[in-house]
């Protein structure tokens, strides 16, 4: 990731965050769909994991929905973690997921430390981050 410290991430309501902005905390970024069943069954343990300040959860929409469409679709589906505008994975170097729900766990000092398949909760997360 170390290429990787200029990107500038863009959030679905258009404002930019530098990736560096997160460093220090774990950042699990979250591969989602409306039709997707186990997506909508994790927003809950995510919306808390968000809250916690060693802890940033970004939400990129796998079919590719941009501006207001996103904003309105992660209102309804009760998302209250930052969504991305685009994917970023080719900015990472990043396969991107072939089954969703996917989440990249990405460690403090920017490292990709796991990639999850599958609803995750909290105590699932808090396993892989050790805390």
């Amino acid at each position: 990731m170390s290429g990787c410290s200029k990107v500038e991430l863009e959030h679905a309501d258009g404002t930019l965050k530098s990736w560096d902005s997160y460093r220090g905390q774990w950042v699990l970024v979250n591969y989602w769909a409306e039709w997707c069943k186990p997506c909508l069954e994790e927003i809950p343990e995510l919306n808390q994991l968000d809250k916690a300040p060693d802890i940033a959860v970004l939400g990129v929409n796998f079919d590719g929905i941009e501006g207001e469409a996103l904003l309105d679709l992660g209102a309804r589906m009760g998302i209250e973690y930052a969504m991305l505008a685009q994917d970023p994975a080719s900015d990472f170097g990043w396969n991107i997921p072939v089954a969703l729900p996917a989440t990249f766990i990405v460690g403090p000092g920017g490292e990709l430390i796991e990639t999850r398949f599958g609803p995750q909760t909290e105590d699932d997360i808090r396993t892989v981050i050790g805390n």
